[in-house]
């Protein structure tokens, strides 16, 4: 079986990380994907231009295009007017100022889908500003939630807003519009917001706010950190240890596998006691410190204690771990990455494999139907006679 989005061809605005995954989601499940770069004085010529800073390309191709130019606006509108989906990655008004407004589009094609991708949400009091992924989880409440007690907000890297919130909901939302394209035939305009997107993944912590699960401050709830039967101990080696034993069963394995001389049934009455928490912690601390990781894995290994190495990235690549796609399919799987492509990107140069997927796409040749001039291709127009 082909992959399930086998046949669709997909625009991509050259970005940087949301807009990026949300397209190489849809190229791992099958899609077709074209990268439109900004000219580059190398392009087109015998030496490639440097590749740019987006590293997730796998399954990509690249045209580099000056869309400020009349051929390149026309090359540009041409592809569209053939395309499935077009992923604009812009700020709000870039896109309309390029004459390129979705209305006009989806006059020329309506069964495109055009996904735009925004940080804050375009009818707001931010709508204006620039931002990064730590700016859209501040506005929008859940940066509050994150963190231990009595230290600031702690923000965990870029995933949050930039590649969940944002480019994994982008893809959610194309497949939607997809979806009900097959069935209307139409094609429509998607709005995703990172600081929505951040939000509604967030909607369970938004609602435990009002629950005994978090209803204290920050860093002093059960999952964030202020359980101590939920939370990353360091072993006698440096290494650490996760432990999520929440469920009284859990805990019951927890402390049989620690060994510290207590009785479960009775440690259970008293656990919910949160005065009795900074002992806990003390007393989980003091053992784990006593053995090393790879002891501690020997004891709970198999057991339903949910006690868990904390494994780094390099430990994995060196024992050769497997990077799967996300979501299997029964009938029709994706293109699971090689071993080489799990644990490093091959980065895309402006132009890179473009000319070849656009005679693939529409039957084009350089010459006929388009050119290379200063660093980028524009579109070659039929003479008429």
């Amino acid at each position: 079986m082909q992959p399930p989005l086998e046949a669709i061809r997909v625009v991509e605005l050259a970005g940087l990380a949301p807009g990026p995954f949300a397209s190489l989601l849809l190229a791992d499940y099958g899609a077709s994907v074209l990268r439109i770069d900004r000219p580059h004085p190398l392009a087109y010529g015998t030496t490639s231009p440097p590749p740019t800073a987006d590293l997730l390309t796998r399954n990509k191709s690249s045209i580099a295009v000056n869309l400020k130019t009349p051929g390149g606006h026309a090359l540009l509108l041409s592809i569209l007017q053939e395309a499935d989906v077009f992923l604009d990655t812009f700020r709000p008004g870039v896109l309309e100022s390029l004459s390129l407004a979705p209305e006009m589009l989806l006059e020329r094609n309506p069964r495109l889908v055009i996904a735009r991708l925004t940080g804050f949400r375009r009818d707001g009091p931010y709508s204006s500003m620039a931002g990064h992924d730590i700016n859209y989880l501040a506005v929008s409440g859940v940066l509050s939630q994150l963190g231990r007690a009595r230290e600031a907000p702690y923000a965990p890297a870029n995933i949050l807003a930039d590649f969940a919130g944002g480019g994994l909901m982008c893809a959610f939302g194309i497949v939607l519009a997809l979806f009900e394209r097959a069935k209307s035939g139409k094609g429509q305009v998607i709005e995703n917001s990172m600081v929505d997107g951040v939000s509604y993944l967030a909607s369970m912590l938004r609602f435990a706010r009002k629950t005994p699960l978090w209803d204290r401050p920050r860093g002093e709830n059960v999952l964030d950190g202020g359980c101590p039967w939920y939370d990353v101990y360091e072993c006698k080696d440096g290494r650490f240890i996760a432990v999520g034993a929440l469920e009284p069963h859990f805990f019951r394995h927890l402390l049989n596998g620690l060994d510290i001389g207590l009785d479960p049934e009775d440690a259970l009455k008293s656990r919910n006691d949160r005065t009795g928490w900074p002992k806990w912690r003390e007393l989980f601390r003091r053992r784990f410190q006593e053995r090393t990781r790879r002891e501690w894995e020997h004891v709970f290994d198999g057991s339903d204690a949910c006690c868990t190495p904390l494994l780094d990235q390099h430990e994995l690549e060196e024992a050769s771990y497997e990077q799967r796609l996300p979501i299997h399919l029964g009938r029709s799987a994706g293109i699971a990455p090689n071993e080489a492509q799990a644990w490093a990107s091959t980065p895309l140069s402006p132009g890179a494999g473009g000319v070849e997927l656009l005679h693939r796409w529409f039957g084009w040749k350089e010459g006929r139907d388009f050119k290379a001039a200063q660093g980028g291709l524009i579109k070659i127009e039929a003479v008429k006679i």
